[in-house]
């Protein structure tokens, strides 16, 4: 089954990254990234933009413009503004990904209004970070789903994604995914490091069982996307995963379907 990662990091040469790669049973290298994705189906990946000034991607890779702290800075605003327009215009660019949480500050604030009513003139997606942070300089209520609620709206022309489904905020999530014919969710993140999946879910029934109740619960399987979060997780034991908590019937919708339309691959 052809599949598209909807949420992975694209670092190279990062100690960081390195090290989680390392701890899910991966390199940290383009080279070992074509194979793994190779050897699972993916044909396509969406990276969620990092910080260089001007992001660089190969061919297999699409990506969403990072919108960091110094857009929020009045003395570089402005320049962040033109940045995301910039980028907006290329074609590999399918979308703007928000730090929510990392960037302390509420979604439906002035300062993203440029930012929303870009995606809405180019016709691209804001993916949102949601859920639970990797600082602990981050700030949670930043990060809490319903703020999305808020944005989604403020902006009901814009296309919404609720990267990690919001975890571990599952029931308000879905919530937010119900009510709003806007916001979708990716379901990245979810599981973290390489672990043995049949043992996990064992072990972690309940926690597997939340997610598949809940996801049962929004009933429209075209608004949940597959995403890794490469480096963070094993590719090939994060499908495993996905194929208890989505119904057969609708895996093709989830890998390869929904990601294709809302980021227009």
């Amino acid at each position: 089954m052809k599949i598209i990662d909807a949420h992975i990091h694209y670092q190279l040469k990062n100690a960081y990254f390195d090290r989680l790669a390392q701890d899910s049973g991966h390199e940290n290298t383009m080279r070992h990234l074509l194979e793994a994705f190779s050897a699972s189906g993916i044909e396509c990946a969406v990276a969620m933009g990092g910080l260089a000034a001007d992001p660089v991607y190969p061919d297999f890779l699409r990506y969403c413009f990072g919108i960091h702290r110094n857009a929020l800075n009045p003395k570089t605003n402005a320049r962040e503004i033109a940045r995301a327009e910039q980028n907006l215009r290329c074609g590999s660019c399918v979308g703007l990904k928000i730090y929510a949480g990392y960037t302390h500050c509420e979604l439906c604030d002035p300062v993203y209004t440029p930012f929303y009513e870009l995606a809405q003139c180019f016709g691209k997606p804001v993916a949102v970070h949601t859920g639970v942070t990797a600082s602990s300089d981050a700030l949670l209520r930043y990060s809490h789903p319903l703020q999305l609620d808020a944005a989604a709206v403020a902006f009901p022309r814009v296309q919404f994604v609720m990267c990690h489904f919001g975890n571990p905020w599952i029931t308000d999530a879905a919530a937010v995914l119900e009510k709003n014919p806007n916001v979708c969710a990716d379901l990245s993140g979810l599981l973290v490091g390489k672990v043995d999946v049949a043992d996990y879910t064992r072990m972690q029934y309940g926690y597997v069982e939340h997610l598949r109740t809940w996801i049962s619960y929004v009933d429209e399987y075209e608004k949940f996307l597959y995403g890794s979060d490469w480096p963070l997780t094993n590719i090939e034991g994060y499908i495993s995963l996905m194929e208890h908590i989505i119904p057969e019937r609708h895996l093709e919708a989830v890998y390869y379907e929904n990601a294709q339309r809302v980021y227009g691959l």
